[in-house]
């Protein structure tokens, strides 16, 4: 079974813990689509592992493209000089032609060396020998990019690991402004920490409005919450803005909604099965923080099945006209205030 996104934090924050402490394994393979954790432990291995005055003898850094696996294997194969170990380092190891023969090197490595293997984008093949071997000797990271709807739980665990509580709804608006970026995340989050108070440990969505430099009042975020609540004055006043921002992508803004009344649709599902589900079902159904299901109990009542179909169905509409199916010379602000009308309309 695939690790979830708490598993890889658990495991890369033990290993840039044990890198640290100056424990090393004698070969990691860093592999996947999300670079944020392949960086985390490359980076902690990179700092750790020799001392300033020995790398110039004994750390080796390479590119895939640049490299064979012959190379890498002779600099593997190497013993450091003047210190206890060496350090061999092959980023982007996914343009090597001949990335599989490391097996070789990794079925018997020198227990002098750190061999790291960090591909980014990709990842081994499971069925062949080095994904085999490396599992078996050594330490193998697969990170994976993370779905939309889990990023505000992971951006939660993450200020838990800078000592801080984040807002349910500071955490949806970061989100929303960050995608599944997670480098994005820690770098406006490292930012935001330079400009709080000394000894803030809540973070609030003032916080991120103001040190992120995005807006609750108007954001895709804000949007859904209040065509929830039928608001229909204010949902066209953000639709008309977001619309109009530089950013603004029609079809991003459909994906959005989409998966919002989804969850309405699915909510209503559960419903229909279980007057009565438990904070655990609905958890597993929404994939939202507990703070906004009773903005999802409102939205079953003013969206019914029929009704959300419905959105469903004009949303796929929408999504073709934004992708320049269509529109004649409807601005993209024109197109994102008339598929919010319609909705209300619905």
């Amino acid at each position: 079974m695939a690790k979830g996104f708490a598993d890889t934090d658990a495991q890369c924050r033990q290993l840039v813990q044990d890198a640290r402490s100056g424990v090393f394994c004698p070969v990691y393979l860093l592999m996947g689509d999300e670079p944020y954790y392949v960086d985390m432990v490359c980076d902690a291995v990179l700092d750790n592992c020799l001392d300033e005055s020995e790398r110039d003898f004994n750390q080796t850094v390479c590119y895939g493209a640049d490299v064979d696996a012959d190379t890498v294997i002779t600099a593997a194969r190497r013993y450091p000089m003047f210190s206890e170990r060496q350090l061999v380092v092959v980023k982007e190891a996914q343009m090597m032609k001949s990335l599989e023969e490391l097996a070789v090197y990794c079925q018997n490595p020198l227990e002098s060396t750190v061999l790291v293997i960090a591909m980014h984008g990709a990842s081994a093949d499971k069925r062949k020998s080095l994904y085999k071997t490396v599992s078996k000797i050594g330490v193998v990271v697969e990170s994976q990019v993370l779905r939309d709807y889990e990023m505000p739980k992971w951006i939660s665990m993450f200020y838990r690991t800078k000592g801080l509580d984040i807002a349910p709804d500071a955490a949806a608006l970061l989100s929303e402004h960050a995608g599944t970026d997670l480098n994005k995340i820690a770098i406006e989050t490292e930012k935001m920490l330079k400009n709080l108070p000394e000894g803030t440990t809540d973070v609030t969505v003032t916080d991120i409005e103001k040190n992120v430099g995005i807006s609750r009042q108007y954001s895709i975020f804000e949007l859904t919450k209040e065509l929830s609540f039928r608001n229909s004055a204010k949902a066209l006043r953000i639709a008309s803005y977001i619309g109009s921002s530089a950013k603004f992508a029609m079809p991003m803004a459909v994906s959005a909604l989409y998966t919002h009344f989804y969850r309405i649709l699915k909510y209503e599902a559960l419903l229909a099965k279980t007057a009565r589900p438990t904070n655990e079902q609905k958890s597993k159904v929404l994939a939202v923080n507990p703070y906004f299901f009773s903005e999802y109990d409102t939205a079953v009542r003013n969206y019914p099945m029929n009704r959300c179909m419905a959105v469903i169905s004009l949303l796929r509409e929408y999504d073709y006209k934004g992708k320049g199916g269509d529109v004649g010379e409807a601005t993209p602000a024109e197109l994102m205030v008339e598929l919010t009308a319609k909705i209300l309309n619905i």
